[in-house]
């Protein structure tokens, strides 16, 4: 990929998350954008970055990185400036301290950059649950739910969080407690769902058993979103308290065998969210392949759930060129599909939609 290409993504992704909320980070990437026209030590890590920089989220790789330095201490100097210590921040005082430590630690930050983000989004739940809770309504008998590219498991729990908005609530008990900017009618809070079951796999799984890991999920959380982190920490302790853990395995492979031997007294529901534009064209053919051939045995007992919280791009087989991102439902007997909500890609507004 040629230089111009990856200071673009730079460019790009900065204004993305001066749109979901960050400006610390969108300040960051823009420093980053000019160092790579200045040759810097940020050219020297990705002007020649092998892969597609937007496919490859190149940006957020270089911002965890960055944040897993100050969060861990290994740059103490670097921490004393980012936000999680200093709320008065400014990149005048961030990025000398940041561009020194691109520098001098280039082979540990080339390590980190070889992964991908994993952000476990939790707030995405409150974009879940709407459809969680038809599905309920619909069916009075056991889930089993299976959860794909379920990177550590934090929305395995999502029946343990409290849901609020100004319209309405549900489990006033959990933690954490997701809220979000609600348009459209309430979901329906009067479904009990009764979760028999609950597994999940990914490629790269992360344990909320190993301080490492929370650690590493912790550094894409941008530095700057307080209540993003808060809202992680509750999470965690949650998956931790019971015992949570993701399977390694190829998604394909894992949601054919789990089908082939999934109950048939009880509803399977396989959903995930913000998952289907990483997998390969041929692995997302199969895990449709899979899904669609089970949902022409599902029953009136035994019934089948795909929910996708996913870019509307992505689901309609197109180019991922756009934020607008929908959940949608498909329930067999029948391969009924609702489009039921729009949503924000990171759960801060749901807008349900009439009738769903």
């Amino acid at each position: 990929m040629t230089p111009a290409a990856v200071r673009a993504h730079f460019v790009e992704q900065a204004k993305g998350c001066a749109a979901f909320g960050s400006p610390f980070t969108a300040a960051l990437l823009e420093r980053c954008a000019q160092d790579l026209d200045d040759r810097g030590p940020v050219a020297a890590l990705v002007a020649a970055w092998p892969g597609e920089p937007r496919t490859d989220a190149l940006g957020l790789r270089l911002a965890g990185a960055l944040h897993a330095a100050a969060l861990s201490g290994r740059d103490p100097a670097l921490a004393t400036v980012y936000p999680g210590a200093k709320s008065d921040w400014t990149l005048d005082e961030v990025w000398p301290r940041a561009r020194a430590f691109l520098a001098d630690q280039a082979d540990w930050v080339r390590a980190v950059l070889q992964s991908p983000p994993q952000t476990n989004e939790v707030r995405r739940s409150i974009g879940l649950v709407p459809a969680f809770l038809a599905l309920a309504a619909q069916y009075d008998g056991p889930m089993e739910m299976l959860e794909l590219g379920a990177s550590a498991g934090l929305n395995l729990s999502w029946d343990q969080f409290a849901y609020e908005t100004d319209s309405w609530r549900w489990n006033p008990g959990g933690r954490p407690l997701i809220t979000t900017d609600w348009s459209g009618p309430p979901p329906q809070t009067g479904a009990r769902p009764q979760v028999r079951a609950r597994s999940g796999c990914d490629q790269n799984p992360l344990s909320v058993h190993d301080p490492d890991d929370v650690q590493r999920l912790r550094s894409y959380i941008w530095a700057d979103q307080a209540d993003r982190l808060q809202r992680f920490d509750a999470a965690v302790a949650v998956a931790q308290a019971h015992d949570v853990r993701v399977e390694r395995a190829d998604a394909a492979l894992w949601n054919l065998g789990r089908l082939a031997s999934r109950a048939r007294d009880a509803m399977t529901v396989v959903y995930h969210s913000i998952f289907l534009q990483y997998p390969p064209a041929e692995t997302l053919a199969d895990i449709t392949a899979a899904i669609t051939a089970a949902g022409a045995t599902a029953t009136a007992a035994a019934p089948l759930a795909w929910v996708r919280f996913e870019p509307a791009s992505v689901l309609e087989h197109g180019a991922l060129g756009s934020w607008h991102t929908v959940v949608d439902v498909i329930t067999w007997p029948g391969a009924v599909r609702t489009h039921l909500a729009d949503v924000d890609p990171h759960g801060r507004s749901v807008r349900l939609i009439a009738g769903s």
